[in-house]
């Protein structure tokens, strides 16, 4: 069979046919009477081989020595291949997941295009300044991508970091929610509070909506910190948490300070004085949290605490008496 008959027939060009005859990995059997190469049944089988082998990702020259040399072993040559294909796509995906970034983030030009790419950049630096300095100029710097942001808030081990991301997030503008509330469910638990701390930074209404679930949330540091941020806004679902805090010493002074903003409402502070007593004629109440519950009384307002803090000026637990004199002292003061 002449070789554009072979061509015709395998899908290899007459080009590549040639280039394989001189690399020596298929040679025609015989030549026509006219000098054309002609190729026989088994010449066009090995022809078969050279392309599946190259389909796998082999160079011509390993396909040459898998198909001639009898002491040649797939094993190594299919680990390396496995390995460098596993690099290929990480890279490949890598870059997929770049200009999806760059694409949601809708540049109007290439000006745009190139202060992304730098961000990006920027951020998986390996220098924890860089990364910052990064982050903080962001919010300058036109169109963000705020999955790239969050992604870098949720795996940010540097606080500093951390702290300019959420920064970046909180003043990017963009709706960061959805991935956010992603990390709220990650099985890592450090990335659960990343996540819950870069929402405690977001002012809009749908951050307030995660801080209010994650009252809820099986992991009690994501429901500390939602607890705090919620109470910095007001928000009265926070009481219980707060008070749990303050008895569990977690926290504690900013989870008191949170409970004095909450109390400001005559209502509110009624309500929460009432759970912080009844918190503290808990039978089986640990001292050291008895004297946190009478110290978080320093800062309600209302009836219902100095009532509570004169009894406990009475207390069995001489640190909890001389507390609640000091604080009855300074309300008699004010």
């Amino acid at each position: 069979m002449l070789i554009g008959d072979v061509a015709r027939r395998s899908g290899v060009s007459a080009r590549m046919l040639r280039h394989y005859d001189r690399l020596g990995l298929v040679r025609p059997t015989g030549r026509s009477g006219a000098g054309y190469r002609e190729y026989s049944s088994q010449d066009i089988r090995r022809i078969f081989h050279i392309e599946s082998l190259r389909s796998l990702g082999l160079s011509l020259r390993d396909v040459g020595r898998a198909l001639d040399d009898p002491g040649f072993t797939p094993a190594g040559l299919v680990a390396d291949l496995i390995g460098q294909t596993r690099e290929r796509i990480a890279a490949e995906t890598e870059l997929l997941t770049r200009l999806r970034r760059i694409d949601a983030a809708e540049p109007t030009g290439w000006e745009d295009v190139l202060q992304i790419v730098a961000l990006l950049q920027g951020l998986g630096s390996k220098s924890a300044a860089n990364r910052q300095h990064a982050a903080l100029s962001s919010a300058e710097e036109g169109p963000v991508p705020v999955e790239a942001l969050v992604e870098a808030a949720l795996n940010e081990p540097d606080p500093n970091v951390a702290g300019a991301l959420r920064w970046a997030l909180a003043h990017s503008g963009a709706d960061g929610s959805a991935l956010l509330a992603e990390g709220l469910g990650s099985p890592v638990a450090e990335v659960r509070e990343r996540a819950v701390q870069t929402i405690a930074e977001m002012a809009d209404d749908q951050a307030g909506a995660l801080l209010r679930d994650a009252l809820t949330h099986p992991d009690v540091v994501v429901r500390r910190h939602a607890a705090l941020a919620l109470g910095s806004r007001g928000a009265a679902e926070a009481v219980p948490t707060l008070v749990d805090m303050v008895v569990a010493g977690a926290n504690d002074v900013d989870a008191a300070d949170a409970l004095s903003t909450l109390a400001a409402r005559p209502a509110a502070a009624e309500r929460i004085a009432a759970m912080l007593v009844e918190r503290l004629s808990e039978e089986g109440a640990e001292p050291p949290a008895r004297r946190r519950l009478t110290q978080a009384l320093a800062d309600i307002p209302g009836p219902t605490a100095s009532r509570a803090l004169t009894e406990l000026s009475q207390d069995e637990d001489r640190a909890v008496a001389l507390t609640a004199t000091y604080i009855l002292g300074l309300r008699d003061a004010n």
